[in-house]
């Protein structure tokens, strides 16, 4: 196995970054693969915007590594440059420009000369959009308006057919939206996007089909028992996952009836990372306090059955896009936000840590509880079910 890099990535690393991000892995799972924090593999893929650099290749016209190292050898018999030439099947000229341009004779190393050779045949291609300001202008303009880069591409072929110069494909348009390197369109465009992602995803990531086919076996919230509804019996949680920067995250649970909530801190949002913190935390609650967990319809919960299994807590899946069927869950993150701002490292916080703000946040009174804390109406089930 190739040793990581203490800084940056190798090339076989960077090839199986790619790779993986290709096939929809994770950033957890692709961070894993390479020994590399997530936060580390979200650099590296941002900087790109998400889409692979194309591979570079050699062309068939210029001189490989072999007829390099065929030349070092000629020279060190004292061939002549006609007889190297002839042996590699190359013009004279060439063999000859070869020489000189590395050193002479004397001097002449086939692995440095022909480093220097790739390495002098990077030649960066301006981007179309680069290129014809009046394209970039119109193509900004539709932008600003919310058109997504396909439409405009179509609109420009009906509205241009005979000027080439005014047709861009949608793929140059997000390469050059997310590409930093490239500079064209501004930054502040991404955010017309209607995902407003800032970097592109591969197309295994979107899953396609309907909900229960996205998470096997997913039940949904609307065969859940009455009881979880009225908050007339304890032990119904609600959760999901509390996002910061760096692609970090806390998992929230709330209890419906008390409010009561605990954090708990896991290593990526892939569902092994998810599932595991989710259940060696739970399994720390009484078991009559163990019925039910609502969750939105994210695939960290893929593995909900494995967690069933080891909790005996039955998982719910919301609707789409329907946040308002687990409310006790979603005001109770805007209530963390007071300690947990938009824009923090969540991966700096211990569990420990966790505790002490889900303690700080459950002896506050809330007037929904009569002004009591959720942790004096939590510590009264919990004597009362011991």
């Amino acid at each position: 196995m190739e040793p990581a890099r203490k800084h940056g990535l190798s090339p076989r690393q960077r090839a199986e970054l790619w790779r993986r991000w290709k096939e929809g892995q994770s950033l957890s799972e692709i961070g894993r693969a390479l020994g590399r924090p997530p936060c580390s593999v979200f650099g590296w893929l941002n900087e790109q915007g998400g889409i692979a650099p194309r591979l570079r290749c050699r062309s068939s016209r210029v001189l490989t590594l072999r007829d390099r190292e065929e030349i070092s050898r000629g020279i060190c018999r004292g061939d002549s440059i006609r007889c190297i030439a002839e042996r590699i099947g190359r013009a004279v000229s060439t063999v000859s420009r070869e020489i000189v341009r590395n050193g002479g004779s004397s001097e002449y190393l086939a692995t440095k000369a022909d480093a220097r050779a790739w390495n002098a045949a990077l030649r960066p291609k301006d981007c179309k959009l680069q290129i014809h300001w009046r394209l970039q202008r119109v193509v900004a303009e539709k932008l600003q308006l919310d058109w997504s880069p396909e439409q405009i591409a179509g609109w420009l072929r009906q509205a241009y057919p005979n000027d080439s110069s005014m047709q861009v494909s949608h793929e140059t348009i997000y390469r050059t939206l997310f590409v930093q390197a490239r500079g064209v369109l501004k930054k502040e465009l991404v955010h017309h996007l209607r995902s407003r992602r800032l970097m592109r995803r591969a197309k295994t990531q979107q899953l396609k089909g309907p909900f229960r086919e996205r998470i096997p076996g997913a039940i949904s919230i609307s065969q859940r028992p009455p009881e979880v509804a009225d908050r007339a019996v304890p032990g119904h949680w609600e959760g999901d996952l509390l996002s910061g920067t760096k692609n970090t995250h806390i998992a929230t649970i709330v209890e419906r009836q008390t409010r009561f909530t605990k954090l708990v801190k896991v290593n990526g949002r892939d569902t092994v990372s998810v599932v595991s913190a989710l259940t060696k935390q739970v399994r720390t609650l009484p078991r009559e306090l163990r019925r039910t967990l609502t969750w939105d319809r994210g695939l960290e919960m893929v593995r909900h059955k494995n967690f069933s299994i080891a909790t005996r807590v039955k998982v719910y899946f919301c609707d789409p896009r329907s946040p308002w069927q687990r409310g006790t869950n979603e005001n109770t993150n805007g209530l963390l936000r007071q300690y947990f701002p938009i824009g923090t490292d969540m991966s700096q916080f211990s569990q420990q840590e966790l505790d002490e703000i889900a303690k700080r946040l459950n002896q506050r009174p809330r007037k929904t509880l009569g002004f009591k804390s959720p942790a004096e109406k939590f510590y009264a089930l919990v004597a009362s079910t011991g």
